[in-house]
């Protein structure tokens, strides 16, 4: 964790008592020296809300373990070091969320805000301080993968960066039997439909959902009744709760703030004061005195903000949402803005690949075109060798035929001077014409033959005209051609680089017009347009609730054949039962503000 050493901003100068403190947020530590001896605990929160940038600083607190062992809020109007600190060095604070909004979409105004809330809420579900249902736990998983790895992208997503996350609660890994690969796939089903949410609209969405559930934003105290019978005391938003030992998600008795009267202890008794006069009061016992006075605060921070949220806004809290809604308009354009340059990028990539594809293909074609016509080149020499060797032959042949006949003629002479030679002479010379006759054949043959390879000579000659032509018309296809012709086939100097041309002048000069006028929309403010963006973002949410909860069934359904019984909770039983029952946290919040104060005096001292 990052540590901020404030030594400057905490020293008061004349004081030489000193001391310092560490304060642990939900995403960082931060180290302060030289705290003034004197200062208060309003000092010091100040003091770590500055360092944060937080400026809703009425949820939070300063949260330690004093001597005792029990769980306490520093006191803003007294003195650090007169308070149960702990006697370490530096002092060890939790910077936490104190108190917990109505509606997380409607007041948290900060991005720190909101993500302090999502850090804290995320920690108490996977600690199981909150109970949440499984299939709820997958969804709010995927919404904190999220925000904290931005969208799913296949060719960079490992298999089983999920499943080493600590995303889940061990109690809904211990009662399904389902390997860390198979949640793993699950919660990346459901990532994967997040894409194109921010940060901070991933932690609204896992926010909206969390405070749904029966005991987000509720501190519990162990009490007595008169009877001293255990029950449970639960403090929230709206007011105070009373549940039975053994359930903490349904409330049989409540007391929204706006019918209390009046909250005080006296030693261990505490007394609520209802609104109606003739109604008696209520009273229980914490088993501590300690335990009496961390209700009365929890009681008068949360009352204040149940009275605060029901008055029109300061002009601080109206400064602020208009600078939240100015400053979401801002993102959303920006985002708006990468989106397009992103698209745009992705779409010249891709027409960049296709001209790189399609530039190949055409040297392709150049390069087989040149093979075919060396080919053809080599074919013709080869018959143009051939045709000679035929032509020496004939003419060699010519040339024995022609010796031939002179032998014959001289052999006839001498057959005229040797009579008795003549019958010899005679069958040689009958020979002789038989070799002639054969020779002759032969030279015509190969006459033949000549020409023939004349002829093909010509055909290829003609072949190599026609390779030669489609050549050509393969240049003339694409002025890359030519390049790859005489061996230049790299990329011309548009491929090297793609970007995009600056607008002129005059465009810039009417977008500086248009981004003028739209900010003067934003700062005059059109109401009428703002309602028809509110409500169709309210329809929008509706149509992705309903979506929504259709996904969380067929989840249920899904992982439902893989539960072990004997591994289910008296949480998760609980749970069901209000399922079966069609009851909401929100139902159930009703049914007990319709009960009349009498039935729950009865109801309270019969437990």
């Amino acid at each position: 964790m990052p540590f901020v050493n404030m030594k400057k901003a905490a020293t008061v100068s004349g004081s030489s008592k000193s001391f310092s403190v560490r304060v642990t947020t939900m995403d960082a530590e931060l180290e302060f020296s030289n705290i003034e001896h004197k200062a208060t605990g309003k000092d010091l929160f100040e003091l770590v809300c500055r360092t944060i940038g937080l400026r809703e600083t009425w949820y939070f607190g300063l949260q330690f373990i004093d001597s005792k062992g029990y769980i306490s809020w520093l006191k803003f109007d007294k003195k650090v070091l007169d308070q149960d600190v702990p006697k370490e060095t530096p002092v060890p604070f939790l910077f936490l969320a104190k108190f917990f909004p109505e509606d997380v979409s409607e007041e948290l105004i900060q991005e720190i805000t909101q993500h302090l809330f999502f850090l804290q809420v995320k920690q108490s579900i996977i600690n199981m301080d909150i109970y949440c249902p499984p299939e709820a736990s997958v969804l709010l998983a995927s919404y904190a993968v999220q925000a904290k790895y931005g969208d799913y992208d296949t060719s960079t997503y490992k298999i089983g960066t999920l499943a080493s996350e600590d995303l889940l609660p061990q109690r809904v890994i211990d009662q399904y039997q389902m390997t860390p690969q198979m949640w793993e796939e699950r919660i990346k089903e459901w990532y994967a439909d997040h894409r194109g949410m921010s940060r901070d609209e991933a932690e609204m969405e896992y926010l909206k959902i969390a405070q749904d559930l029966e005991m987000y934003g509720v501190n519990y105290f162990q009490i007595e009744n008169k009877k001293n019978t255990d029950l449970w005391l639960g403090v929230d938003a709206l007011g105070l709760n009373v549940y039975e030992s053994n359930n903490k998600l349904c409330p049989k008795i409540m007391f929204p703030w706006n019918e209390i009267k009046n909250i005080s202890f006296k030693d261990k008794r505490f007394v609520i004061k209802p609104v109606e006069k003739k109604s008696p009061d209520f009273v229980f016992k914490p088993p501590k005195l300690r335990i009496n006075k961390l209700i009365l605060e929890l009681c008068i921070g949360n009352h204040e903000l149940f009275t605060r949220r029901r008055k029109p806004d300061s002009m601080e809290i109206q400064q602020m949402k208009t600078n939240a809604r100015e400053e979401k308009i801002r993102k959303q354009m920006d985002r708006a803005r990468l989106a397009k340059e992103k698209q745009l990028k992705e779409e010249a990539l891709k027409e960049k690949e296709e001209l790189e594809k399609r530039l190949h293909m055409l040297q392709e074609e150049v390069r087989a075109a040149q093979e075919l016509l060396r080919r053809s080149e080599e074919t013709t020499e080869l018959l143009a060798e051939k045709a000679q060797i035929a032509e020496e032959e004939a003419i060699l042949l010519a040339q024995k035929a022609s010796e031939t006949e002179g032998e014959i003629h001289r052999m006839k002479l001498k057959e005229m001077k040797n009579e008795e030679e003549r019958m010899i002479m005679e069958y040689r010379a009958r020979e002789a014409e038989m070799i002639a006759t054969k020779i002759l054949e032969d030279s015509e043959r190969r006459a033949l033959e000549a020409e023939q390879l004349k002829i093909d000579l010509v055909q290829a000659k003609l072949n190599e005209q026609s390779a030669k032509e489609k050549l050509m018309e393969v240049a003339r296809v694409s002025p890359y051609t030519q390049q790859a012709m005489y061996g230049l086939h790299s990329l011309p100097s548009d491929f090297a680089e793609l970007q995009l041309d600056e607008p002129p002048m005059d465009d810039l000069q009417e977008m500086g017009e248009a981004s003028e006028a739209s900010c003067d929309l934003l700062g005059a403010g059109d109401m009428d347009q703002l309602s028809i963006e509110i409500e169709k973002e309210r329809e929008e949410y509706m149509e992705k609730s309903k979506h929504l909860q259709e996904q969380l069934k067929e989840l249920k359904t899904e992982i439902e054949v893989l539960k072990v019984e004997e591994n289910e909770t008296e949480l998760d039983r609980q749970h069901d039962e209000k399922i079966r029952r069609g009851d909401t946290k929100y139902s159930t919040l009703r049914m007990a503000k319709a009960a009349t104060t009498q039935a729950r005096v009865q109801f309270f001292e019969d437990l």
